[in-house]
């Protein structure tokens, strides 16, 4: 049995200003593995890489389309590596989605 909630750090700039490395996330994942979950567009969500599985990224739901989700970067500039470099994202690859940013609790 997995548990529904889920401890995640950024590692990258990619989400900023809205994340930040360090900061860590609590996300609500799906109780099946692969079962996708209910997403709208401008969530953030947690998502494993379509070409390397053990690779977990943090990107918001852009669009949906055909063959998955449209995963974005809020801070492109960062060198971030999102849909654009391998297209849509398979539901089965979303892990879970982001509720809440619990450290730091501020930002100055």
């Amino acid at each position: 049995m997995r548990w529904p909630l889920w401890r995640v750090a950024v590692a990258e700039r990619s989400m900023e200003p809205a994340l930040h490395p360090g900061d860590w996330l609590v996300v609500r994942r799906t109780m099946a593995p692969g079962r996708p979950l209910r997403l709208r567009p401008g969530q953030v969500v947690v998502a494993r890489h379509p070409g390397r599985p053990d690779l977990l990224i943090v990107k918001r739901a852009a669009r949906r389309q055909d063959g998955g989700w449209w995963l974005a970067s809020d801070n492109p500039a960062a060198g971030a590596v999102d849909s654009r470099a391998f297209g849509p994202v398979p539901g089965n690859l979303i892990e879970g989605r982001v509720l809440l940013r619990d450290w730091p609790l501020r930002r100055d």
